[in-house]
């Protein structure tokens, strides 16, 4: 045991020196201080699976053994009793986490930089991948499943595999259930204009008196906007609809290959800077409100540089929910950009062509493996489990398109150079863009546990806008953390009043003089909404104008159409 142990240590320290190497973080490049910490990892690690080996030897089986690697009681892949009631499957599991452990904390003695964090997500996705959950031969519900079904098991998983592969993606949720339109955007209200790049959808009022300005929102076009009006109990639109605001949102149209030239100046023109002329003009008011998330808040901040820069002032308070305006710390996503595959999807796509909605579903799945990819792996192939109905889940796998000029536009100069951040560095639309020049009270969110959106970098955004902000940050993750309806009174917010102005106070100074505050944010913005909203008139009694004709009913044809 002792030499095969060494060769396995041995193995497992030379490819994590390749890794660094190939990534320009050598072990000659650290610290006396980081070497001598990695040989006491290593070291350890020698000490924990001999000690390990030795417990499955001299396990008593009518006794569970002392649990080796720290985690295993807490880790979902690993819960069930089989992993413990067989003394190999116990050994596997736990001298997979050894290693795992090991390779992650080696990684964690390389100096801070962008190369230190792609190797440590790329190497995430390696050690998730190699789970011995994710095997028939090392998964001892496989063969618990199979033996209780009496290997009806095995067939049901062939048939889900061979289903998945016909569709070209791991089914996450029974998607027979769902159908837009019917339970799922199911808020009333008509488009009431169209372009090739989106429809505008007005919602029907359902008070007696409405906000005299009307609300826009900016959902990101990277997906369907009906994340934000999944059923009517979780619908952020029906709630602000309830609340007394006219909500008009942009959805955004899911691009065939005769799109495939569209650009970034595209999407503002066509965009929201269309939809906000559209709204003035139906509604008759010099001024609208409006709200971005996630790159749909990218996009209508631009937009208003743009305006702004023309000498409009059209909107007078801006809601950015898990925005950036400053990439500098991009999360997980940035580690699929650097100057390569950048000039790669320029060299192929820049011109003209589509970025499939397969591609980008597949990178956002990577980012969180063990909850998106491979959960769904085991249970639907290994065990034959047929995915359960989820709304969540279903909106996450209707996939969209992107424009390739657009798409290396916004990666290069946001994602690669952050020059969004630079007054007057960027032109947009034929304008030179200063983000000072947006200077209208904004209310920001972010979400503490956001990996697309880091909360620290969101509020760095803070500063760059000339208005007054109040910052408020919410509990979990980038979906789940904004779509936190009132009626399931969970989760928190936190909120600090005594620094509302964009005063240079860091983020983590920031949270340390914050308050906590449970349940919805939703009643928080609402508030500072109304305050925008201008006076109370009377709802309108039909949707669209005379110049601009109810066209369908909503959600629309852009959000059914599919990849």
């Amino acid at each position: 045991m002792s030499s095969s142990a060494d060769s396995l240590f041995q193995e497992l320290q030379k490819t994590l020196a390749a890794l660094m190497q190939g990534q320009g973080a050598a072990q000659g490049e650290l610290s006396a201080e980081a070497r001598a910490a990695s040989q006491t990892l290593l070291q350890t690690l020698q000490v924990q699976h001999l000690g390990l080996w030795q417990q499955m030897l001299n396990a008593n089986k009518d006794q569970p053994a002392p649990l080796v690697a720290e985690g295993v009681a807490k880790d979902r892949r690993f819960a069930h009793p089989a992993w413990h009631e067989s003394r190999a499957h116990d050994y596997l599991r736990q001298a997979y986490l050894l290693n795992a452990e090991y390779m992650q904390r080696m990684i964690a003695l390389l100096p801070e930089s962008y190369e230190k964090n792609r190797l440590m997500f790329f190497t995430r996705q390696v050690v998730d991948a190699l789970a011995p959950s994710n095997f028939i031969a090392t998964n001892p519900e496989f063969i618990q499943a199979a033996l209780d079904s009496q290997g009806d098991s095995i067939r049901l998983g062939i048939q889900n595999m061979l289903g998945d592969l016909e569709k070209g993606r791991i089914s996450m949720t029974d998607e027979s259930v769902f159908e837009v339109g019917v339970n799922l955007a199911t808020t009333a209200g008509a488009v009431v204009y169209e372009n090739e790049v989106m429809q505008l959808i007005q919602y029907t009022p359902q008070t007696k008196k409405v906000a005299a300005r009307p609300l826009l929102i900016v959902p990101p076009c990277i997906n369907k906007f009906y994340i934000l009006d999944l059923q009517p109990e979780n619908s952020l639109v029906r709630f602000a609809v309830e609340q007394g605001q006219t909500v008009f949102l942009i959805s955004w149209r899911n691009v065939t290959a005769d799109l495939g030239h569209l650009t970034w100046d595209d999407y503002l023109e066509k965009g929201p800077i269309k939809a906000i002329e559209v709204m003035k003009k139906i509604r008759k008011t010099p001024q609208i409100n409006a709200l971005g998330f996630c790159v749909g808040g990218t996009i209508l901040t631009s937009a208003l540089a743009v305006l702004r820069a023309r000498g409009e002032d059209p909107v007078a308070a801006l809601t950015l929910l898990t925005t950036l305006l400053d990439f500098s710390d991009a999360g997980e996503l940035a580690c699929f950009v650097d100057e390569s595959s950048v000039a790669m999807r320029e060299a192929t796509i820049g011109q003209g062509g589509l970025l499939s909605g397969r591609d980008l579903s597949a990178v956002f799945s990577a980012l969180r493996a063990n909850d998106l990819i491979w959960p769904y792996v085991v249970n639907n192939y290994l065990k034959g489990v047929k995915p359960p109905a989820f709304d969540l889940l279903y909106w996450n796998s209707d996939a969209t398109n992107l424009p390739g000029p657009f798409l290396v536009w916004y990666l290069r100069h946001m994602y690669l150079e952050n020059s969004l951040r630079v007054p007057n560095k960027l032109t947009m639309c034929g304008q030179k863009v200063d983000l000072q020049r947006v200077d209208m009270p904004v209310f920001m969110l972010a979400c503490k546990e956001d990996h697309i959106v880091p909360w620290q970098t969101s509020y760095a955004g803070r500063v760059l806008l000339g208005g007054q902000s109040q910052f408020v940050l919410g509990a979990s993750g980038h979906i789940a953390g904004v779509i936190n309806p009132v009626g399931k009174n969970k989760r928190s917010y936190w909120v600090n009043n005594q620094h509302q102005k964009n005063e240079i106070l860091t983020a983590t100074d920031w949270l340390a003089s914050a308050r906590e505050v449970p349940g919805s944010w939703w009643p928080c913005w609402m508030s500072w909404l109304n305050t925008h909203g201008d006076k109370q008139i009377a709802a309108p009694r039909r949707l669209g104008s005379a110049d601009f004709p109810v066209i369908e009913a909503a959600p629309g044809r852009y959000v059914r159409e599919k990849a």
